[in-house]
């Protein structure tokens, strides 16, 4: 593996951890996002509408209308009650508290100030006692199943003792992990005594507002268990005097179940329960007012019903938020409870789901991080999708066909968190890498070049292609005898100040160098980046280092010491441009019998007597430069000869009467030589054309001096050889 990829895997891999570790420490916002998720889920698939024995006699707007503001009198309470056990109802359960004696009670008028001042003082206190609504309420809950509430307070206040049923527990103490009520409103004792069941009307604990998804069934209180409202209700309906508490066998304070009846009823460890809504329906709930008033439109309603009182009235504040969005009574929440219980129709959540969950999510950034260190963003993002669905797809069924809640937000959540923090690290990694590159560019092409490959996003073949390029070889000359008088560090001062100045050439035309060797130069053209003119770049590029050394060699460090020169060979062909090495270093470089020729080519420089020589192939691309026919050579190690030229000068020489004059002269000479016979001296007519081609080139370039004098010994490379 090489190392960007190592190190992309190392950070998603401790990315991962440290997810995991969240989600062990499962702070709020975790948490608040996997109730979130859940609600979801509900709205997706809510529970669908039943027909069960369950209904809600409501304290709606038209009742208050026509009965009075709320608290009712308890006479009226009374009343109802009586017409619910008239009606047929099986239980009637509150969802009111009856904490104080009733103030509209005349038992209790003597007792209210002002009141007492208006009666006789001689009036019998007794005769008003006859009349105590409270007891009224009490006498009418003695004649059918009542259930009525009670609720946690702050208070200092002692919890209700609660009497009416018997709590068994199963395993270790598993009602010692239920949610604690330290104190609870009261209850009037003659109610308590009446009542065939008492019950916490709270729906969450201790809390206000917020949206209710889980509700205690059970509440651990001083004096032993206390049940919830729905849950009394549904054991007095069901005739039941014993709940069985199922804890686990090997953890203390764990509650799994509770048993009411024939009905099992899964809970949280802390004994709530997962509330799995239906969309509120008007049809469940029937008016207090036609209870009173209209007993036969309401008795079918009732009839054989577990019945709820509770109020809708939005001014009596009992409005509570569901987790489909709905904002519902809160004797509703009770309802839908003892529905579910009645359908079982419940929702679970174990450990070992959790665990699941987090397994999910260590295979979902194991995908997004293996695939983005192998394959890169998009593959990633691709891979990391497609399980992500799979997690969500596999979430909700598991919560429409079996009431499980898995949550995917988190394996989701999580992986896109990875994915995120893996792109960015790779992007920062990647930037830094690339400016690295960059900056290592910059020594093997020209700015011009690596703006053009980062314009083209970098659509590069680096892994080896064969194409047509020109190669350039520069060697320096006298460099041995040089390097004689100096020491170390001046000759290795003097290659790098050299060195820099060719390579400048070099890149100024858009070429690739490919290495330095001692003390030569190989360079290419039309790799990495497309040139279509680049022979006649090649060309321009041996030109300018020329130029450049010419300009070295009046510096100050040359003063004394002896002078320098180059021979610089190019070749235009086929050849393999890529990486080249081994798998673990390797060089951007290109190879080749092109690679060969060129190298030859520079080597011809000696024998030719001129610096700059190229193949025919090359001066026929840059046949607007000054360039002159050589002749035909022999390469050493190839059987065929090449037709070869030298280098003069650029495009502006070319075009001058000077160039122009000598070219003429030139021409005649290599018709007179291709003439010549084999292994016979030079005519008159020869030299006389090789003087005049010597006196017009001392003024454009003393250098083609010694070219013309070494033509006498290579007349046999003439013979074959066409003008230019």
């Amino acid at each position: 593996m090489n190392r960007p990829r190592k190190r992309v895997l190392l950070f998603g891999l401790s990315l991962i951890l440290a997810m995991t570790m969240l989600r062990g420490a499962d702070p709020w916002p975790i948490a608040g996002l996997r109730m979130s998720y859940f609600d979801f889920l509900q709205r997706l698939d809510p529970r669908p509408p039943a027909d069960t024995p369950v209904r809600i006699v409501d304290v709606d707007e038209d009742s208050l209308a026509a009965i009075g503001q709320w608290p009712w009198p308890r006479s009226v309470l009374a009343d109802l009650v009586d017409q619910l056990n008239a009606q047929g109802a099986a239980v009637v359960a509150f969802d009111a508290l009856f904490a104080e004696p009733d103030r509209y009670s005349p038992a209790n008028l003597l007792s209210q100030p002002g009141v007492a001042e208006l009666l006789p003082r001689d009036i019998d206190r007794a005769d008003f006692s006859r009349f105590d609504t409270d007891t009224r309420l009490a006498e009418a809950s003695t004649t059918m199943p009542t259930v009525f509430g009670i609720a946690a307070t702050t208070s200092s206040s002692p919890a209700l003792q609660y009497d009416k049923a018997g709590f068994v527990q199963i395993g270790q103490a598993p009602a010692d992990g239920l949610i604690a009520l330290s104190s609870t409103t009261p209850l009037l004792p003659e109610l308590q005594a009446a009542a065939s069941g008492i019950g916490n009307i709270n729906v969450d604990p201790l809390s206000e507002g917020g949206v209710i998804r889980r509700v205690p069934l059970l509440w651990r209180t001083p004096t032993g268990p206390l049940p919830s409202l729905s849950i009394e209700a549904l054991r007095v309906a069901l005739g039941v005097s014993t709940v069985l508490v199922n804890g686990s066998p090997d953890i203390e304070a764990v509650t799994e179940s509770l048993q009411i009846g024939e009905f099992e009823v899964p809970t949280t460890d802390d004994g709530q329960f997962w509330v799995r809504f239906r969309h509120d329906d008007p049809a469940f709930y029937v008016s207090a007012k036609d209870v009173l008033e209209n007993p036969e439109k309401s008795r079918p309603l009732v009839e054989g019903q577990i019945v709820f009182v509770g109020t809708s009235a939005a001014g009596l504040l009992d409005i509570r938020t569901t987790a489909l969005g709905e904002n519902v009574p809160g004797v509703s929440i009770h309802a839908q409870i003892v529905e579910q219980i009645l359908l079982g129709d419940f929702l679970h959540r174990s450990d070992f789901v959790g665990g699941l969950e987090i397994l999910a999510f260590l295979a979902l950034g194991l995908i997004v991080t293996i695939v983005m260190s192998r394959f890169g963003a998009f593959t990633s993002l691709a891979a990391g999708a497609i399980s992500a669905m799979s997690v969500l797809a596999g979430s909700f069924l598991l919560f429409s066909r079996n009431g499980i809640l898995f949550d995917a937000s988190f394996p989701v959540l999580g992986g896109a968190v990875n994915f995120g923090a893996l792109t960015a690290y790779q992007f920062l990694v990647a930037d830094r890498e690339k400016r690295a590159i960059r900056k290592s560019f910059t020594h093997y092409v020209s700015p011009d070049v690596l703006n053009e490959i980062e314009k083209e996003g970098y659509k590069l073949k680096l892994g080896g292609e064969t194409r047509m390029l020109t190669i350039l070889f520069c060697d320096i000359r006298n460099f041995t005898t040089l390097s004689e008088t100096m020491e170390p560090n001046d000759i290795v001062t003097m290659l790098n100040t050299l060195f820099d100045r060719l390579s400048d050439a070099i890149l100024e035309q858009k070429g690739t160098i490919d290495k330095f060797i001692g003390d030569s130069v190989m360079a290419f053209w039309n790799a990495p980046l497309a040139l279509e003119d680049h022979p006649r770049r090649a060309c321009l590029a041996a030109l300018a280092m020329r130029n450049s050394l010419k300009a070295f060699n009046e510096t100050p460090f040359m003063a004394q010491r002896p002078k320098i020169d180059i021979a610089v060979g190019c070749a235009s062909g086929l050849a393999c441009v890529g990486n080249v090495g081994s798998a673990r270093q390797f060089n951007y470089s290109v190879v080749g019998d092109t690679v060969n020729v060129a190298s030859r080519v520079e080597s011809s420089c000696r024998e030719l007597g001129y610096p700059i020589v190229i193949p025919g192939e090359t001066g026929e691309a840059a046949a607007d430069l000054a360039i002159l026919p050589a002749g035909r050579i022999a390469l050493k190690g190839r059987v065929e000869t090449l037709d070869v030229h030298i280098l003069v000068g650029d495009a502006e020489l070319a075009r001058s009467s000077r160039f122009g004059d000598l070219s003429k002269a030139h021409r005649a000479l290599l018709d007179v030589l291709e003439s010549a016979s084999p292994g016979s001296p030079p005519s008159l007519q020869a030299e006389s054309a090789m003087k005049l081609c010597t006196d017009l080139c001392v003024d454009l370039d003393p250098a083609l001096l010694e070219f013309y004098n070494r033509i006498p010994d290579r007349i046999a490379d003439f013979r074959y050889a066409k003008p230019a």
